[in-house]
């Protein structure tokens, strides 16, 4: 059977990854699709400096994306460069010229990923998105038709290696967040800028894209209420322990009888659970069924070959469909058409909290921030305190029993105006056992 032809635009990590798995596995992705899958060109804005696998055979080689997707012999464009303005250029004119597109943008996808599978249909091509989020776990399969017969009711995920790591190395070393994000960035896991990652925004895309899938509802990422995890510290891993937790930036999404609640944000998580073994860069999810139940998904949520894998696997399937010519394709987002979602504010979740404050000590500190969550009808549960060398700049924890977000958002409001206090407290959610 005649072979289909690849273009791959974008050699950064994923697209070299892409590459060598292409040529090092051909003969079985042969195999298993009957015919052969061919790089036909490839585009990086240094492709002179590039280096591709010989064993793909010649291939047209370009700084110009526009000379790849206009090529007659490209079947399929691969987008692997990332960001929302070139990429979605290229994926308009892919589809423009009547190509099947394989993506690996979470950013792209997560802005505008159901508008671009709107025209892909109209255009009678396919679009493929499996490596846009957590790296080599094939978590779109699972949702979109591996669990498609169950309703999702809870998502609860690590998303971002970067904060994995640093967060993981903290907890085992002792060490801030600033020493470990510089060995992060040293090692490559973390960009120069690193707020999309510390910040959240990384996560937030990804989340995005797996409530869609998960929920059918159409999510824009600005409604998903995002966290960093810049002021996590040392001192909370040793509080977190003594009860029995640690620290993760979860990605969340629950079904309510009010809609969905979205969160990204740095949570504790007990240390028995599956997500508090998820260590260094890899990425987990935990997917939660009204009929099958708990399933969970772990793996590498980044890198040249975990990455590369989906992105040929992708290939793969597009492949399949075009030779056989499939009318009834599968939508990238599990669902024929999203709903318009309607933000349900993460100020109505209830959970306990950990609160964590820094004072200069003095008397009557305690009864003063008691007396703000009684007013807050806040049940007070436990009060914890490290030994420390100086009253200057006293560390403790109060933790309290399950609470709206609202209420204690107002509480902590209230709190930061009082003169004992070096900085406002950090109120972190006590996430239930999985």
């Amino acid at each position: 059977m005649e072979e289909v032809k690849v273009g791959i635009i974008g050699l950064g990590n994923v697209g070299s990854g892409t590459l060598a798995i292409l040529a090092d596995n051909a003969d079985q992705i042969a195999l298993k699709l009957g015919f052969r899958l061919r790089v036909a060109a490839v585009c990086s804005r240094t492709v002179a400096s590039k280096s591709v696998p010989e064993a793909l055979g010649p291939i047209f080689k370009t700084a110009d994306w526009r000379q790849v997707v206009e090529r007659p012999d490209v079947d399929i464009v691969a987008e692997l460069i990332g960001g929302t303005t070139t990429a979605a250029e290229i994926i308009d004119a892919a589809i423009a010229h009547k190509k099947s597109v394989v993506t690996a943008n979470k950013e792209l996808m997560a802005l505008c990923g159901p508008e671009i599978w709107d025209r892909a249909i109209r255009a009678g091509i396919n679009l493929a998105m499996e490596a846009s989020v957590a790296g080599g776990i094939p978590i779109h399969a699972v949702l979109r038709e591996g669990i498609s017969g169950d309703r999702v009711v809870v998502i609860s995920g690590i998303l971002n290696g970067t904060s994995n790591f640093i967060l993981t190395e903290m907890e085992k070393r002792g060490e801030t967040l600033e020493t470990v994000l510089a060995e992060a960035q040293q090692l490559g896991y973390a960009e120069a800028e690193p707020s999309a990652d510390i910040d959240g925004f990384d996560a937030r895309s990804k989340l995005s894209i797996l409530a869609a899938l998960a929920f059918g509802e159409k999510i824009t990422p600005s409604d998903i209420y995002v966290e960093g995890i810049r002021r996590i510290s040392p001192m909370d891993f040793q509080y977190a322990r003594q009860l029995g937790h640690t620290i993760r930036l979860i990605c969340g999404a629950q079904q309510t009888p009010e809609g969905v609640i979205l969160s990204v944000r740095p949570a504790l998580i007990r240390a028995s659970t599956i997500l508090a073994g998820v260590q260094g860069a890899y990425n987990a999810v935990w997917v939660k069924g009204l009929y099958g139940e708990d399933t969970f998904y772990y793996g590498r949520g980044a890198g040249p070959k975990p990455t590369g894998v989906a992105v040929v696997s992708d290939l793969m399937r597009v492949a399949r469909e075009i030779r056989s010519g499939s009318p009834e394709r599968v939508s990238p987002f599990a669902h024929e058409r999203l709903g318009e979602y309607k933000p349900v504010s993460v100020t109505l979740q209830k959970r306990p909290y950990y609160l964590r404050f820094r004072v200069n000590d003095r008397p009557g500190i305690i009864a003063a921030l008691a007396g703000i969550l009684a007013e807050k009808h806040i049940g007070l549960e436990a009060v914890l305190q490290e030994p420390c060398d100086t009253k200057h700049d006293l560390p403790f924890v109060i933790t309290v029993e399950k609470t709206s977000e609202q209420s204690i958002r107002e509480a902590v409001e209230k709190m930061s105006s009082l003169d004992f206090l070096l900085e406002p407290p950090l109120a972190l959610p006590m996430e239930p056992p999985l």
